[in-house]
């Protein structure tokens, strides 16, 4: 099969030996592969793949199972479905294990579903399993034009939550349409007070953070009485400094989470959650995948440098 290598931080195509399906596993053959943040990290050489993953790039994917491994139960060949991967979906092929497994949404394309594995997974464990978000609450969603994102948004509007999201100003009108009730130009702005102004001073119940260090110290300040945060970024940096006193005040709790590396239970868990709470807004229309642009497979490199630009909206997908 033919896959995405990493030479010297650039991402060359080049022919490889086709996965086999393991215990528990099987073999999807990739349709299309979402690229993230992560993928670029990876190349760069800050973010490798845990033990035992694949070392092509590649989080997600969607595509059609074309071998079963012994000890899977209620999958078959043939079956279409979405993916959330420790590795490999940069392929025509990836072994994958089969508690990561979607079903496709009713409504959906491959191509479509490929969008949604690794975002959906990673905002709903996030702010549903660990940050607790509830109906009334407010949102602040760093990096709203993302991936992550635009999906964050649409989950945090779905759940009955009131969005606010920070993206540069050429990106505001997208965001509202899809469910933020006030964006903030990061570049021009403070979204400290810009949130604060929008909640008539109370701040943000909720944070969802991809920036880290950078973003520490105003996190804790937009705040309401019991907020969270959850770190699920280092854009900004690994090391911050933490008011402590400030936080206790606010009575307020900080969460830094990664999926990448978690057991293959937790992870099944949480693809268990998507699928049980996340699926059925999606097929009712309440969360859509949102998709900048698909690419080939060889365009990998075009894809990582149109995302490092940050001129995209939503997903950047790889066709195989």
């Amino acid at each position: 099969m033919q896959a995405i290598v990493i030479e010297d931080k650039r991402l060359v195509l080049r022919e490889v030996p086709d996965p086999v399906a393991g215990e528990g596993e099987v073999v999807v053959d990739v349709t299309a592969a979402g690229v993230n943040r992560a993928d670029v990290s990876q190349r760069q050489g800050f973010y490798p793949p845990p033990p035992g993953a694949s070392a092509y790039p590649g989080l997600e994917c969607a595509g059609v199972i074309s071998s079963v491994g012994p000890g899977v139960a209620g999958h078959h060949v043939g079956s279409r479905v979405a993916a959330l991967l420790a590795g490999g979906g940069y392929a025509e092929k990836v072994a994958i294990p089969a508690g990561q497994l979607l079903p496709v949404p009713t409504g959906l394309s491959l191509q479509e579903s490929a969008a949604l594995p690794e975002v959906s997974c990673t905002v709903w464990s996030n702010i549903v399993d660990v940050a607790r978000l509830r109906k009334g609450e407010t949102l602040l969603v760093h990096g709203g034009g993302s991936g992550i994102g635009t999906f964050a948004i649409q989950l945090g509007k779905a759940l009955g939550a009131t969005v606010v999201a920070t993206a540069r100003a050429s990106k505001h009108d997208r965001l509202r349409a899809l469910g933020a009730g006030h964006v903030i130009d990061y570049t021009t702005d403070d979204f400290v007070a810009a949130t604060k102004d929008f909640t008539g001073g109370r701040g943000a119940d909720v944070v969802l953070d991809i920036m880290g260090a950078k973003y520490l110290a105003r996190n804790v300040e937009v705040l309401a009485p019991d907020g969270r945060i959850a770190v699920i970024g280092m854009q900004g940096g690994r090391k911050g400094e933490l008011d402590l006193g400030l936080l206790m005040a606010k009575r307020g709790r900080i969460a830094a989470t990664g999926l990448r590396a978690r057991q293959l239970d937790d992870k099944a868990r949480i693809v268990a959650g998507v699928r049980r709470e996340v699926w059925p807004l999606v097929e009712a229309g309440a969360i859509k995948p949102i998709i900048h642009t698909t690419l080939p497979l060889a365009a990998a490199q075009e894809a990582h440098d149109l995302m490092e630009s940050s001129d995209h909206l939503g997903k950047i997908v790889l066709l195989p």
